[in-house]
């Protein structure tokens, strides 16, 4: 039996992880640019899922989707997909591949869904020491998974749950010291090592960062920001240390405190501040996110954001995100808020200083 991975750009980490999976069971996913062999697999995120819909549905092959469209809103994968792979993928892949490879439907595999059969509970975890983070393909080295937080946009607790647990220090150490640069994925970089994911462990994060060997390590920057409540002038101070990045990267998400709340975000404004103090006394430049577009947010809200991303630009930048409601999240039904003109003017005049990048009028179908 061939298997081969459907190669998307925006999935290419997801791919060094599942390839790594399952070389370890003998699979060996060659990319490919269409549909080709006896099986083809697909990971997918909502933007994704409508450019790919009518390939899966009219391939002559077998078809399994997974990621996080396919995890969470799998009944509507399974429309077209034949099987649907829900949540990790690193031990129901195999699994899957090894049934179809013997001739066996895959549709009582844990973890797995199908038009038909419905959805299988997942019977395990997957624990990350377990599994190269990537071989061939390569990929960044995920660090943690998980998140113990609740945001209301975000699929992360929802798809791989609201315990964080780590890969060893010992793996991550092992893994970088093949390569120049040290890059990293996690939901939050400064929450490695905590036990419960909700404050930072100062002297685990200073103990892995001081074992690194001797490369270019990037921490506490994209794929691996931090949470602004996190940025201590302790944390801070390490990425000073150890790091190569002179900037940190973290998620304010808005500038009011009404609106922080009814997302479930779990952090204050005075939080957002306080990390803003934090990165200007360490020397580091912080890039900063932002959301407009949530349903509960008044004119005042948006002017209150508008605000802080004013007061972000003295010293960092800022990225704009427009709200996109994502299936198995609470605001999956909302439908976002257009942004008040004077704040669309207000910040397409900061985007021409290059200090604000992103998008923050886009609607999604």
């Amino acid at each position: 039996m061939k298997a081969v991975w459907r190669y998307i750009h925006a999935a290419r980490n997801s791919y060094a992880a599942l390839y790594a999976a399952c070389e370890t069971y003998g699979f060996i996913l060659e990319p490919v640019d269409t549909p080709e062999g006896d099986v083809v697999c697909y990971s997918l995120n909502s933007v994704e899922f409508p450019r790919y819909k009518d390939e899966i549905a009219v391939a002559e092959q077998i078809t399994i989707a997974g990621g996080p469209h396919a995890s969470a809103a799998w009944e509507e994968v399974a429309e077209v997909a034949d099987y649907v792979v829900i949540g990790e993928g690193e031990r129901t892949l195999p699994r899957l591949l090894s049934a179809l490879a013997a001739g066996m439907s895959g549709a009582d595999i844990p973890g797995v869904a199908t038009k038909a059969g419905g959805r299988n509970r997942i019977d395990h975890s997957v624990r990350l020491d377990g599994f190269p983070c990537f071989t061939r393909m390569k990929g960044y080295m995920e660090i943690s998974r998980g998140c113990p937080f609740h945001c209301g946009y975000c699929q992360t607790p929802r798809l791989h749950g609201t315990k964080m647990h780590h890969r060893s220090r010992e793996a991550i150490v092992e893994a970088a010291s093949h390569y120049r640069d040290a890059r990293f994925v996690t939901p939050n970089a400064f929450a490695y090592g905590s036990a419960d994911g909700r404050t930072p462990d100062v002297e685990k994060l200073e103990r892995l960062l001081s074992s690194m060997p001797n490369n270019n390590l990037y921490f506490g920057t994209f794929p691996c920001e931090v949470r602004p409540e996190f940025v201590t002038q302790e944390t801070a101070d390490l990425v000073v240390q150890y790091c190569a990045n002179t900037k940190l990267h973290f998620g304010a998400q808005s500038g009011s405190n009404a609106v922080l709340t009814k997302m479930g975000r779990g952090h204050t404004l005075d939080d957002v501040y306080a990390a803003l103090d934090a990165c200007r006394s360490a020397g580091l430049e912080p890039v900063v996110d932002v959301i407009f577009g949530f349903p509960f947010e008044t004119d005042e809200d948006e002017e209150a954001t508008l605000a802080l991303v004013k007061d972000v630009v003295r010293s960092g930048k800022v990225h704009v995100h427009y709200l996109m409601p994502l299936p198995g999240t609470p605001l999956a039904a909302a439908v976002p808020r257009e942004v008040i003109p004077a704040v669309d003017r207000a910040l397409g005049k900061l985007a021409l200083s290059g200090r604000v990048t992103g998008a923050w009028h886009t609607k999604f179908d």
